[in-house]
């Protein structure tokens, strides 16, 4: 009698490399921002290896090349700005105060990770098949979004500026802390960081003014328009 062989389920053995390979690619990852911040910016593949304790094919079997790890070291870089900008914004409860939290955490983290920031931000030789500084703009601002949204909706009014607001105050912030560095902090990052919040607190004054107003923010607009 023919015996017939079940086949061979590989779905459970395909999900723990998978698996396997997530988690390794996470402390590669993890490992080339610490060579990055020791050995600065201009830090090399296999000086990346080497401090992570692999060899250099190995590396290349989990980033195909330079560009892939500077992605994945982006997008590490940004949750690292997120997590640290989310609860530093949460915790106060005056708009004013939560701008000045967003810019200081952000002024801080690239001031204190200056070697990680520029390996981000700064790579003339990296083929950009993905641009990982949107990337980090696109995870700052959705966080930021949905704190702005929550303090809209708390007043009763519409949410939907959140997101455009959120990207307007990371682009503006992260174009001129990047003047910042460049010019090797020609001011304190506390008096910067007042002379941005207090630029931008300008626009967002305006949710307390339309919060009082009927109508709400359209009413502010439309009042705008007929200064």
């Amino acid at each position: 009698m023919n015996s017939v062989t079940p086949p061979v389920n590989t779905d459970g053995r395909r999900n723990r490399w998978d698996g396997h390979r997530e988690q390794r690619r996470t402390e590669l990852t993890a490992a080339a921002i610490e060579a990055i911040r020791q050995h600065g910016p201009e830090i090399g593949m296999e000086a990346i290896a080497a401090h992570a304790g692999v060899s250099k094919p190995v590396l290349y079997r989990y980033f195909a090349d330079k560009s892939e790890l500077w992605l994945a070291v982006g997008q590490a870089a940004g949750a690292m700005v997120l997590e640290a900008m989310i609860p530093a914004v949460a915790e106060v409860r005056e708009e004013r105060a939560a701008i000045a939290a967003a810019i200081d955490v952000y002024l801080a983290h690239i001031e204190g990770d200056l070697n990680l920031y520029r390996f981000v931000v700064h790579q003339p030789d990296i083929a950009r098949h993905r641009d990982v500084v949107a990337d980090v703009m696109d995870t700052v601002a959705s966080g930021l979004a949905r704190i702005f949204g929550d303090r809209l909706r708390a007043r009763g009014l519409d949410s939907g500026a959140s997101l455009p607001w959120a990207y307007g105050v990371v682009g503006y912030v992260q174009s001129v802390g990047d003047w910042w560095l460049r010019q090797q902090q020609p001011i304190s990052r506390e008096a910067l960081g007042e002379y941005l919040t207090t630029f931008l607190w300008g626009g967002v004054a305006g949710i307390s003014r339309a919060a009082d107003m009927p109508g709400g923010l359209a009413a502010q607009q439309e009042g705008w328009a007929n200064a």
